[in-house]
């Protein structure tokens, strides 16, 4: 875990065999829940691979693959205004959701701090790598007939609506 946090700080996407076996550790709550959600995962076509693996050797199969589509210079402003509480972990923004008082949380009054993978520089690396290794997974994906677009415009509230709307729909 260590050494994902590492690579996430930078920006970096954590290596493979890292992600993987954080996920083969927690393989059990895959495999005896009925259904599941992954947040993040897979972000590259190597580890959807070996998620399909997985998924055959256990005789369970994807229902959905959730793409989020939202601007580049929307996905920079979202990021780059993103503060998080040090203590409990709240997350405001700036301009969208900005605290009360500005650098302090409502909820617990700790100071708020950009993440490291939130500051500029980070973002440009994060957005580079999606484009090398995260964005063939749509074709990946695609081609498979899971894919499912969502508009990731509006506020969480309309997003998480339409995200649910079209999964019923499927």
């Amino acid at each position: 875990m260590k050494a994902a946090l590492a690579c996430m700080r930078k920006g970096e996407l954590v290596p493979d065999a890292t992600v993987w076996e954080m996920v083969r550790e927690r393989s059990h709550c895959l495999l005896h829940c009925g259904s599941f959600i992954l947040d993040g995962f897979p972000r590259t076509i190597s580890q959807a691979e070996s998620l399909q693996n997985l998924l055959a050797k256990e005789d369970l199969s994807l229902s959905a693959v959730i793409n989020y589509e939202l601007r580049i210079d929307e996905i920079i402003l979202r990021l780059g205004g993103r503060r998080t509480c040090e203590k409990c972990k709240a997350v405001f923004h700036i301009k969208e959701r900005p605290a009360k008082v500005e650098g302090v949380c409502d909820h617990c009054g700790a100071a708020l701090h950009q993440r490291e993978d939130d500051r500029p520089e980070a973002i440009v690396v994060r957005l580079q790598a999606y484009d090398k290794n995260t964005a063939p997974l749509i074709e990946f994906y695609k081609t498979l007939g899971l894919i499912l677009p969502i508009a990731a415009q509006g506020t969480p509230e309309e997003i998480c609506q339409r995200t649910i709307q079209k999964l019923n729909q499927r």
